[in-house]
């Protein structure tokens, strides 16, 4: 399994590639916020577990295996978005708790936090109920 470092990079690289069709050094440097030599580095690293092909000066693609990976730690990045919004906290906190916690959930609670999500999208009402005892604890 790779390491919580790994997997913003993979998460990034994924991302990138969906949106772009590509992922570069400079690009995913800018979006972790880091020197592109760490992310050469990582790009190395990644390369030798099998997540990603890399040839020095050409670039690199996404593996099976890295893509596969990517994928499902967009879908983390996503369905926790989605459950902190559905849950009430503030849309400028969103982004940076999702951060902090992602890495640090198994993905059996993953696996529950997306019970719970399709539990509310089944029914709007739930999320009126949720919001309207929220509105009355705040009081």
């Amino acid at each position: 399994m790779p390491t919580p470092s790994m997997e913003d990079y993979i998460e990034q690289i994924y991302n990138l590639i969906e949106s772009k069709g590509y992922a570069r050094v400079s690009d995913i440097a800018e979006a972790l916020q880091v020197h592109p030599s760490s992310v050469t580095k990582m790009v190395q690293k990644l390369d030798k577990d099998n997540y990603l092909n890399y040839e020095k000066y050409r670039g690199f693609i996404l593996t099976a295996k890295g893509n596969k990976i990517g994928k499902r730690l967009v879908f983390r990045h996503d369905l926790l978005e989605e459950f902190l919004e559905i849950i009430g906290v503030e849309d400028e906190n969103i982004y940076e708790d999702v951060e902090g916690i992602e890495h640090h959930l198994s993905w059996n609670s993953i696996d529950r936090i997306g019970d719970l999500v399709n539990y509310f999208k089944e029914d709007n009402e739930r999320v009126e109920l949720l919001r309207k005892i929220q509105r009355d604890n705040d009081k």
